[in-house]
């Protein structure tokens, strides 16, 4: 079984031209992924596949979506090289400009309008639209974003360390990457966050999840283009991907010509992202799994700990409180506290639903136990036990919650094995530990595999709110540790390292013992 290919003249490789069902795949070095006939079916001349070599996934890239992802990296990497040579006033206006359109009501009307049309649609579906729906707040969040990068200093050209020697120095000056390629779900207000990256210079493509596409397409025509053009930098700096299609991010993600490649979004789909751009050569930035955790130790106050559960639920996103993990000897009044904290959060929400690690439930009361909940979910409202049961093999697992509060209870011997459990279970996120003793705030810090460590709410873990920068994605440390740079990507923080000499002797040279003088 072999699929037809076309040789070209002189060529020792053969174009792709179809594919046979059964066809045998090799991937990852000893390992064959098998064409399905579906596959096969939908494969035409002209198309593309893509076969991701950690996992052996055969994606299916049609020619029409290539062409729409291509022409967007095309238009961001011809842009790189005509910013620069653009000012960094012209820059700033940019971000200006953006931030006018957005608070104009009348191009927020025509956002809206659209909006609302994408949350139609998404729950005809039955889809989420909790961080689909634009409203006031993420208006006035986007634009506060936009005016942070139009105050910014400028980075390009910023000199990072000079090195001074007899007759000649050097220079370590930051400078633009290239073209990053932002894949983000359906949050309308990830648009001001991709942006920034043009306050350092570089240009930005992204594609946006097909249920916010027309709210995207709104964003473009009514406030970042003409914001583009009134500042004059080139077309295409800042370029979306205009299809609803999966295929688009996987062909966005092998262009080579992308500098770095960020995704947000789920779990699975984000790290199958990560692994087209890894190989084709992009390095990357990943955050797909989230979920914080919460440990109480045997030296925590009660009503710090209760005021940190109830401020880390007031909704769902990736530092929403996720597993909370109490000292057995504390359970006594720390669990009360608890779930008086998580009746107050089901209050200001609706309801709240619990999951208690096996071994765990017995320090419940019978009514919670007993008791039923109706738990808002994105079908709709769906009656349930308050309480279940969950293996502790679970404990990694991201309550995705709409409108009531859900997340995971374990009883834990000592604040050390519940950091065990978190180093094992967890996606490596977030922790905070409630605790009174300084020492056990040093060994927790000492000893989690977190990037994001607290000691009280979880919900500071943003970019925008903890350090004044809107961020383009938090990175957890799931699959490793990141090099030299933090969990937090910001616009500020994408950038290369130039290095510039100046040289004052004219007869510097390398080997002076065997050197003429001219």
């Amino acid at each position: 079984m072999t699929a037809r290919t076309k040789v070209e003249a002189g060529a020792r490789t053969a174009r792709l031209e179809t594919l046979v069902a059964g066809m045998p795949i090799p991937f990852g070095g000893d390992r064959v992924a098998v064409v399905s006939d579906a596959l096969a079916s939908a494969f035409k001349s002209g198309d593309r596949l893509v076969v991701v070599q950690e996992t052996g996934d055969l994606l299916h890239i049609p020619a029409s979506v290539q062409a729409i992802a291509a022409g967007a990296v095309g238009r961001a990497h011809a842009a790189f090289d005509g910013l620069a040579k653009v000012s960094d006033a012209a820059i700033t206006q940019f971000f200006q400009a953006f931030a006018a359109n957005l608070a104009n009501d009348a191009v927020w009307g025509a956002i809206a309008q659209a909006n609302a049309q994408d949350v139609t649609r998404a729950q005809a579906r039955g889809r989420s639209t909790t961080r689909l729906s634009v409203n006031d707040a993420m208006r006035a969040d986007m634009i506060a974003g936009l005016q942070v990068w139009r105050d910014a200093p400028a980075a390009r050209g910023r000199v990072i360390e000079r090195v001074d020697h007899a007759g000649w120095s050097v220079e370590q000056v930051a400078a633009p990457l290239g073209v990053v390629g932002f894949i983000f779900e359906g949050r309308p207000n990830v648009f001001a966050d991709a942006t920034g990256v043009l306050r350092t210079g570089n240009t930005v493509v992204f594609r946006i999840g097909s249920d916010a596409l027309g709210t995207a397409r709104a964003i473009v025509d009514h406030a970042l283009d003409p914001a583009l053009k009134a500042a004059g930098l080139p077309e295409g700096s800042a370029a979306l991907v205009d299809s609803p299609e999966h295929a688009a991010g996987w062909a966005m993600f092998s262009d080579p010509r992308l500098a770095l490649a960020v995704a947000r979004g789920s779990g699975p789909a984000v790290a199958q992202l990560g692994a087209i751009a890894r190989q084709a050569g992009a390095p990357v930035s990943l955050h797909g799994a989230g979920g914080a955790w919460m440990v109480a130790d045997a030296s925590a106050d009660a009503e710090r700990f209760k005021a940190a559960v109830y401020h880390s639920l007031d909704r769902k996103v990736c530092n929403t409180l996720n597993v909370c993990a109490i000292v057995r000897q504390r359970a006594d009044d720390l669990v009360p506290a608890f779930l008086a904290a998580l009746t107050a959060a089901g209050e200001r929400r609706s309801g709240v639903k619990l999951h208690v690690v096996e071994g765990s439930e017995a320090v419940l009361p019978p009514a919670w136990r007993a008791a039923r909940v109706t738990v808002g979910r994105a079908e709709g409202p769906v009656e349930e036990p308050q309480v279940e049961l969950l293996a502790q093999s679970q404990l990694g697992h991201e309550w995705e919650w709409e409108e009531t509060p859900e997340l995971t209870l374990v009883l834990v011997d000592t604040a050390a094995a519940a950091v065990a459990l978190f180093n094992q279970y967890s996606p490596q996120f977030a922790a905070s530990l409630i605790a009174e003793d300084p020492a056990a705030h040093e060994a927790f810090y000492a000893a989690i595999n977190a990037p994001f460590v607290g000691d009280g709410f979880t919900r500071w873990v943003d970019g925008q709110f903890a350090l004044n920068r809107p961020e383009l994605g938090l990175s957890n440390w799931e699959h490793g540790r990141l090099f030299a740079r933090a969990g937090v990507l910001s616009g500020d923080g994408v950038f290369t390292v130039r290095a510039k000499a100046a040289q004052t002797d004219l007869d510097l040279d390398r080997n002076p013992g065997t050197a003429k003088p001219l």
